[in-house]
């Protein structure tokens, strides 16, 4: 199907994961199911090592590259999970790392991927600019580009997340998935349409980062602006492989507010005693807004990151 990847490629990617990613929990949860009147599961890839699911698609990326193309170092772009998770798959396999991401991304993310061993640049202003200042590295340095939410291997790894959903819960009948450029809605469409096509697909974002609904709305890729976001992890524009991916894997999409995603931060903490970046807390922002209409049972919400810089948590949690 176009935009998806084999099955077959998903299973390999979770041979070369084992002992490499951790298998993160699905944990129910009481309230959210009495609060939705259906029964919900968190999958806690803020857990992850790297604390979100990135390392998966980044490490299997890395694992599939060439001797010569390791010899030429990678270059990556990232809103700061996937430089994260490419710095560490880079530092596992010994490749020289270039990462870019934009001026606005958290100090916890810009720090972890530093500390991991990748130079990091962070002289553009937003992540699109971040992303052209990446390909023009690549082709400049003649280093591989590993791009954040394309590429089969990429994609593969990514939806080892639907793989665990499925053995963990395989009466599984929706899942709610935080969608950016696509890649975690690709991988998890590309488990889901080949092995439970009946599971319901239904994608979250933020209002301000908003270019898969609005480009599926339109029929074609829509440019959206930069406004700060707490979901920056999902900021930035989609591309034509990113549509497809859309149009392939999404039953539905909606869009929460920015106040809704702060309440679902400070309540993820308060409530589930979870540390969840504005990304990763979109699913459960929606539910709690009840935008999904007749949502079927059982339901599993990604919760794909949890790199949120402490003062910004504190701030939120006071807030509410």
């Amino acid at each position: 199907m176009t935009g998806l990847v084999a099955l077959d490629s998903v299973r390999e990617a979770a041979t070369r994961l084992r002992g490499v990613a951790r298998r993160t929990p699905l944990r129910r949860s009481a309230e959210l199911s009495r609060i939705a009147g259906v029964d919900v599961h968190l999958k806690l890839e803020n857990e992850q090592l790297t604390g979100s699911f990135k390392l998966r698609g980044a490490f299997n990326t890395l694992a599939s590259l060439t001797d010569e193309e390791r010899a030429r170092g990678i270059v990556a772009s990232s809103a700061g999970n996937h430089g994260l998770g490419v710095a560490w798959a880079a530092r596992h396999f010994g490749i020289r790392a270039t990462i870019f991401v934009p001026a606005t991304a958290p100090a916890v993310k810009r720090e972890g991927i530093a500390a991991l061993g990748a130079r990091v640049d962070q002289s553009r202003a937003d992540y699109d600019a971040a992303h052209a200042a990446a390909l023009d590295f690549a082709t400049r340095e003649g280093a591989r580009f590993v791009n954040p939410c394309a590429g089969d291997a990429l994609l593969a790894g990514q939806g080892t997340v639907a793989l665990e959903i499925l053995e963990d819960l395989p009466d599984v009948e929706a899942v709610i998935v935080p969608v950016g450029g696509g890649g975690l809605l690709g991988g998890i469409g590309s488990v889901l349409r080949a092995s439970a096509p009946a599971v319901r697909i239904l994608g979250a974002q933020s209002e301000r980062t908003d270019a898969m609904a609005k480009s599926l709305a339109a029929g074609r890729v829509v440019d959206i602006g930069h406004d700060p976001t707490l979901a920056d992890g999902l900021a930035g524009a989609i591309d034509e492989e990113g549509l497809a991916i859309g149009r392939a894997a999404l039953d539905a999409i909606v869009r929460v507010s920015e106040e809704e995603i702060g309440r679902a931060i400070a309540w993820l903490a308060d409530e589930e005693s979870l540390t969840v970046e504005g990304s990763g807390a979109v699913g459960v922002a929606a539910l709690r807004a009840g935008l999904f209409a007749d949502l079927p049972s059982p339901v599993a919400i990604v919760v794909s990151g949890g790199n949120i810089d402490p003062a910004v948590l504190e701030r939120l949690r006071v807030r509410q």
